[in-house]
């Protein structure tokens, strides 16, 4: 029996994802990278629900504020506690000189105040221009919502297009009109 083999060309395969001049930005890169710390108010409150002044400055002065350096300090409070606003301006005076951020509320607001900071201070818009955009869709850590709001709208007025997704896979958001194309 004679098996003849049969000869083909090999075609060079075609990275069509790479050719299309897709740009991919990843929201996890700008995720915090540093530790995260927390001040439960109610630690500084007499009985867990009354400023007492004079304790209250003395707890926030005496707190381990070196050891908070580069971190993002999360404030809250697990009690009902009535809180002044000044309270908040004493700590912010305290802390503010070593910690990376500083914010009151759930972690996730926080989060995601970090991440808009970490968008506004390295993502530049105008590198965007007239390009193809898809945001990222699969990521190893939650990204919170809100955050896509604040990337879409820092994109739409520079990006030719905007999708979601991954690049064989994705959601288109936007397409510029053709009226708006720069040449």
């Amino acid at each position: 029996m004679n098996h003849q083999m049969e000869t083909t060309e090999e075609k060079p395969l075609i990275n069509k994802i790479a050719q299309s001049g897709l740009i991919t930005i990843d929201l996890e890169k700008f995720y915090p990278a540093e530790e995260w710390v927390e001040i439960d108010l109610a630690d500084y409150l007499f009985k867990g629900l009354i400023l007492k002044e004079k304790e209250f400055r003395e707890k926030v002065r005496n707190s381990p504020w070196e050891e908070m350096h580069g971190k993002i300090l999360r404030v809250f409070c697990s009690t009902d506690a009535i809180v002044p606003p000044w309270a908040y301006m004493l700590i912010g005076k305290h802390a503010m000189p070593g910690v990376r951020y500083i914010g009151y509320g759930d972690r996730d607001s926080i989060l995601s105040a970090v991440i808009k900071e970490n968008l506004e201070q390295n993502l530049k818009e105008e590198q965007y221009a007239d390009k193809r955009i898809l945001v990222k869709g699969c990521s190893t850590k939650q990204i919170p919502r809100d955050v896509y709001f604040s990337i879409t709208e820092r994109l739409l007025p520079y990006c030719k297009s905007l999708m979601y997704g991954e690049a064989c896979s994705n959601v288109p958001i936007f397409k510029q009109p053709v009226s708006r194309r720069r040449n």
